[in-house]
């Protein structure tokens, strides 16, 4: 059985679609960044390193639209076209991972923040 057909992209500029190619190779890259998710130094290193040259094309990509005329993000567009492309997943890699001890409760939170000032 073949798997299920992804969505169609939704009709983008080529220099829309080369945001959205861009952008999404930052946040990648930002995703193995992330000190708050686990990995070793060396793979967020090599991650930073290329982040310079991804941020470059990406503003490269957003020049090109303003030179061409395109002066407007058309969101509802755009975000149609980084679901299709993951882009949920790949954005979420960017958050902080939830802690059920800390967001359950507030009140303890506020009890180590209270007992840590008087200390």
């Amino acid at each position: 059985m073949l798997p299920p057909e992804l969505p169609p992209l939704p009709a983008l500029t080529r220099a829309e679609a080369e945001l959205i190619d861009r952008y999404l190779e930052v946040v990648d890259l930002l995703g193995r960044i992330n000190p708050a998710l686990d990995g070793d130094t060396y793979r967020g290193l090599r991650a930073a390193q290329a982040l310079v040259a991804k941020s470059i094309a990406l503003r490269d990509a957003l020049t090109l639209m303003h030179q061409r005329g395109e002066t407007e993000l058309h969101a509802a567009t755009l975000a149609r076209a980084l679901r299709v492309l993951d882009g949920e997943r790949r954005t979420a890699r960017l958050t902080l991972p939830r802690n059920p001890s800390v967001d359950a409760e507030p009140s303890a939170r506020m009890l180590v923040l209270s007992t840590s000032v008087r200390a």
